[in-house]
């Protein structure tokens, strides 16, 4: 076993390592590669079968899985790391997860990181591989479903809609981690076309409200809680602006819901975009396109 890191000289130095290059794996992987090292791997929102292939492989092969705890479902754990050592990140620090993922990987033991959700929302996954980076450990990410998503498919409805809703903003609250000033949903709420995915905020829907009706948001605004998308347990809330707060209270949930505001959510009307995927509006042809993603 080698000496104790110290992440946070680690991460400082990998932060000025990439303001001033670019890593050279970006020319040669693509998302979905396997790549060397320890995988980062997006556990999705929660249902088993929403883990990606990538990741599902991943576990499959991991003889050391540290996860996010109760962030991931149990029912995962249990279809994918059957062989592996499980080890729960929660209150953990960097000073603890990193020289556990460095030495079981210098052991030779196939390490893998689980975050929730998607690691690239609201996440801690640079810091972990900056650190692990700094000690000459390589990583790297793999995508996973992130909650808005899944949310989107439990309402059966997408998250943009042509004429209604022709952007997404991902976003959190204010609170301890956040300043008033860099609390930005309002904005994106009072430009009306926009559909507000609101992460991290479970815990203050109805302060949340109540500031949005302080800045002037129409009341009827409607806003969609789903709680727990894609688990056995998920629960979907409709309201508005103005009542949402009180009913999410109502129902004891303080953590792990997606909290959607605009009218997508609510199952809105929209206008048919005629070409196929909505392309024109893109400035592309039928022709020019491959998907509809």
């Amino acid at each position: 076993m080698t000496d104790a890191p110290d992440p946070q000289a680690a991460i400082d130095a990998q932060r000025e390592k990439h303001a001033h290059e670019r890593d050279e794996r970006v020319y040669e992987h693509s998302a979905g590669d396997e790549q060397p090292g320890i995988p980062f791997v997006g556990a999705g929102p929660g249902h088993p079968r929403l883990l990606t292939v990538a990741g599902k492989e991943a576990l499959e092969g991991a003889d050391l899985v540290v996860h996010a705890g109760s962030l991931v479902n149990s029912e995962l754990l249990d279809a994918y790391c059957d062989d592996a050592e499980l080890v729960n990140s929660v209150g953990k620090d960097l000073e603890e997860l990193v020289p556990l993922m460095r030495d079981a990987h210098e052991d030779g033991r196939a390490v893998v990181r689980l975050h929730s959700g998607d690691p690239a929302i609201y996440g801690a996954a640079i810091e972990q591989m900056d650190a692990l980076e700094h000690e000459g450990v390589p990583t790297y990410l793999v995508p996973g479903v992130t909650s808005a998503f899944a949310a989107s498919a439990t309402l059966r409805t997408q998250l943009t809609l042509n004429e209604t809703a022709n952007h997404v903003a991902f976003t959190r609250p204010q609170g301890k981690t956040l300043d008033a000033e860099d609390d930005h949903i309002a904005e994106f709420v009072g430009m009306g076309d926009v559909t507000t995915c609101v992460y991290l905020g479970t815990h203050a829907v109805a302060d949340t409200m109540d500031r949005l009706l302080a800045a002037g948001a129409p009341p009827d605004t409607p806003v969609t809680v789903v709680y727990h998308a894609s688990w056995p347990d998920e629960d979907v809330i409709e309201g508005t602006i103005a009542d949402v707060g009180e009913k999410v209270d109502d129902a004891g949930y303080r953590a792990s819901a997606m909290v959607v505001i605009g009218d997508a959510a609510a199952g809105a009307s929209y206008e048919r975009s005629y070409l196929y995927g909505g392309w024109a509006n893109r400035g592309e042809t039928e022709s020019e396109s491959t998907s509809d993603d």
